[in-house]
């Protein structure tokens, strides 16, 4: 049972999608780290900028390169919508008051930065499974 879980996880669909993450990490990273860091404009604008811009860049990397994905629908546009924006709150919304906890004796710019960092890790995981298991999923007869 858990040997075929990981092999449903750990495929080229997976390592296309890490391929595709790493180029909308360097785009997505970038707004969020300038945003906040250069602009001065707050944790939650500058992690959700991150997360608006990257998942339309996302969004068609993911469905026709990653997914192979070819049904056109407004459907799949709200249901990969629907993931980003609940993978965007549960991963953030856990890694701030996660990080002001264990860093509480750090600087609150230390504490938000690494909470984005560890944010970021949780969406990966999260963003994965809702894209392959729900926005992008494969009719059983296709």
């Amino acid at each position: 049972m858990l040997k075929h879980l990981i092999s449903k996880f750990l495929d080229r669909t997976f390592l296309r999608f890490i391929l595709v993450g790493i180029v909308n990490t360097l785009f997505g990273y970038s707004v969020m780290f300038i945003a906040y860091n250069v602009l001065n404009l707050n944790y939650w604008i500058s992690s959700a900028a991150n997360y608006f811009f990257g998942s339309i860049l996302s969004y068609f990397l993911n469905k026709y390169y990653t997914f192979g994905y070819k049904k056109k629908s407004w459907q799949v546009i709200l249901k990969f919508t629907f993931n980003i924006i609940i993978c965007y709150l549960v991963a953030y919304g856990v890694a701030k008051p996660i990080m002001a906890w264990l860093l509480s004796s750090f600087d609150k710019k230390i504490q938000e930065n690494i909470a984005m960092l560890f944010g970021m890790c949780l969406f990966v995981i999260l963003n994965y499974t809702g894209q392959r298991f729900f926005a992008f999923k494969k009719e059983e007869n296709s």
